[in-house]
């Protein structure tokens, strides 16, 4: 009886702390549940609203690039694409080869398609190839039933509907690099271009906008369910261009198949009207993605259509650079407009011979017969008075050895040599003869098309140091705003000295025996003036002077002279200035004259045609 009594106590007593334990449990379990539910609940309805919801980033439509006269030069198209889903292929390598007899499907394709489905989860859409053509869609869909996992999408893609038209100007859009990244989140969508040149790579941040999201309900394993919510984002800013289509169009078949640049610019307010570099290229191309023989067709093309040789592209300017040595001389007082110097043919400099390009030579010659006759051996003379530091200093006033400022990218700034800089570069002192050489536009002197029509404008305008720009407003990140009226400021020059050298260019275009009177305009209140350059690309020696210079026609392409012309019009009431280069031309009033006076009669014809409905407007 007793042992009974004591294992009963011990039996109850466990009992006890037993059903003392699991109330203690219960208990915690009930409080842990407590606090997860009532005051962590808003934590973790939060945690769970995420895991459900997933947001993605939309990309915004691109701001399209118009024309002075809102003409597209690059708008956003429709881009269908094809995708498959993976885990709707039952084989995927038997989807492709499928897929491949209705559109090209290349090696490399098919390997970037096999590593992109090791590295995505299988629900997820996986991008066979981008651009298709309406009729490659069409043979997809007819033939969906036998193509599973294969599916449509529509986004968009730049497309520049002028094709090569502009085409250095406006640059192109592609895919983007490591080195391209800047923390912008739309720069990791897959697909995502960005501007690699021209404006569209200057104003790239304004033209791609804004991304949008949207919100999307998703299970446990991350497949999209519905869409919650979209907000579109901001698209990209429409940039407005200050080029003319009509004559961008008109100055590339003017210059036609030759390798040549011409650059049309408002002398007031810098607005670059025509910037045309031949050959050139169409960026459609780099959008798709070049071929491998596209690419080298391109590369290796001698004519370099890829480079903007308006302005990256370097001559020697030959007589053009004359107008600064003129006014270098007049400012320095080494040479008055009245005093002559003798041109027999050549000048002697030691045992040296400089020749004039004029085997007789000239005769006496003032300035501005000088001017008008292009005379090596006057502006040989003038340069050795005024010396190559002030040549150098006046040249770069007028925008010759610096860079314009344009809003466009890879600008070279030429080269104008002085004495510090040879003795920099070439660890050499300067010699008298390089004076002369340099003096008419050869030798170490570089420059650019465009910067040649930044002298001419800076000559045309009263010496005001206008600068050329491309976009007609002014770009923010995000904003397109009003260009402020320009003012520019001045060259320091004598008005009377700028009046001389465009008395001298007048007599150029204008006067019997001027070096390009052939190529003048006749229509009254169009007169341009201008001048002539002609640059040398081989060195011509004593022996084929005496017998006679082979002309251009009978050179290869490359040993062929450049041909230069600069010009500004109307001269009346002057507006517009010009620079054409033919690169390997030939001479200057027989070749690159001649273009420079259609193009110029087309840019006053469309600006005549212009005000004339203004005043039809206004009346």
């Amino acid at each position: 009886m007793y042992h009974d009594n004591d294992r009963f106590k011990i039996f109850a007593r466990r009992a006890v702390m037993l059903a003392g334990g699991k109330a203690v449990l219960v208990g915690a379990l009930a409080a842990r549940m407590y606090y997860l539910q009532v005051l962590e609940s808003d934590k973790y309805t939060m945690l769970a609203e995420d895991n459900r919801v997933s947001m993605r980033l939309l990309p915004p439509p691109r701001g399209q690039i118009l024309d002075r006269n809102g003409v597209a030069m690059a708008i956003n198209q429709h881009n269908y694409r094809v995708l498959v889903v993976p885990e709707d292929t039952p084989a995927m390598a038997y989807t492709l080869d499928a897929l491949s007899t209705i559109i090209t499907l290349t090696d490399h394709d098919r390997a970037r398609i096999a590593k992109e489905a090791k590295r995505r989860r299988s629900f997820v859409p996986i991008t066979v190839r981008e651009n298709l053509s309406w009729e490659e869609v069409a043979r997809i869909e007819v033939n969906a039933p036998d193509l599973p996992g294969v599916l449509i999408d529509v986004g968009q893609s730049r497309y520049y509907p002028l094709q090569s038209l502009g085409a250095h100007i406006l640059g192109y859009v592609s895919a983007v690099s490591e080195n391209d990244l800047t923390g912008d989140p739309l720069e990791e969508l897959p697909g995502f271009r960005i501007g690699k040149g021209g404006v569209e790579k200057i104003y790239d941040m304004a033209l791609r906008g804004k991304g949008g999201t949207s919100s999307l309900e998703v299970n446990a394993v991350g497949r999209v369910i519905r869409e919650l919510e979209r907000n579109e984002g901001e698209p990209g800013v429409n940039l407005t261009l200050t080029l003319d289509t009509r004559l961008q169009e008109y100055a590339a078949q003017r210059l036609g198949d030759e390798s040549a640049a011409c650059v049309v610019m408002d002398i007031h307010t810098g607005e670059v009207l025509v910037m045309a570099s031949t050959p050139s290229f169409d960026p459609n191309a780099f959008n798709r993605g070049l071929t491998t023989e596209e690419w080298k067709t391109l590369s290796t093309n001698p004519r370099s259509p890829l480079q903007n040789k308006a302005l990256s592209g370097t001559f020697a300017p030959g007589s053009t650079f004359k107008l600064v040595v003129a006014l270098a001389a007049l400012e320095s007082g080494a040479v008055t407009p009245d005093q002559r110097v003798f041109c027999p043919g050549h000048m002697q400099l030691g045992s040296i011979k400089f020749h004039c390009w004029k085997k007789g030579g000239h005769g006496a010659q003032d300035l501005i017969s000088a001017i008008k006759n292009s005379c090596d051996v006057y502006f040989y003379e003038i340069a050795r008075r005024v010396g190559i530091d002030k040549i150098a200093e006046v040249a770069r006033r007028f925008g010759l050895g610096v860079s314009t400022g344009i809003d466009l990218p890879n600008e070279r700034s030429g080269l104008i040599p002085d004495r510090a800089w040879k003795r920099k570069a070439m660890k050499q002192p300067w010699h008298p003869g390089e004076t002369l050489v340099n003096g008419i536009g050869q030798g170490y002197v570089l420059a650019t098309p465009l910067q040649l029509a930044t002298m001419t404008a800076r000559i045309a305008n009263g010496g005001l140091a206008v600068e050329p720009h491309v976009a007609r407003d002014l770009i923010t990140d995000q904003a397109a705003l009003i260009r402020p009226k320009p003012e520019w400021p001045s060259c320091g020059m004598s008005q009377k000295n700028l009046q001389l050298v465009r008395k001298g260019m007048f007599a150029v275009s204008n006067e019997p025996g001027g070096t390009a009177f052939r190529a003048r305009i006749n229509q009254d209140g169009m007169w341009l003036s201008g001048k002539t350059g002609t640059a040398q690309v081989r060195r011509i020696t004593m022996r084929e002077r005496e017998t006679g210079v082979k002309k251009n026609e009978d050179l290869p392409w490359k040993e062929r002279d450049h041909a230069l012309f600069v010009a500004y019009a109307p001269e009346d009431n002057p507006r517009y200035s010009i620079a054409v280069v033919v690169e390997h031309g030939g001479g200057g009033s027989a070749v690159a004259a001649p273009i420079a006076r259609d193009i110029m009669i087309e840019v006053q014809k469309r600006e005549r045609a212009r005000m004339a409905g203004l005043n039809q407007g206004t009346g």
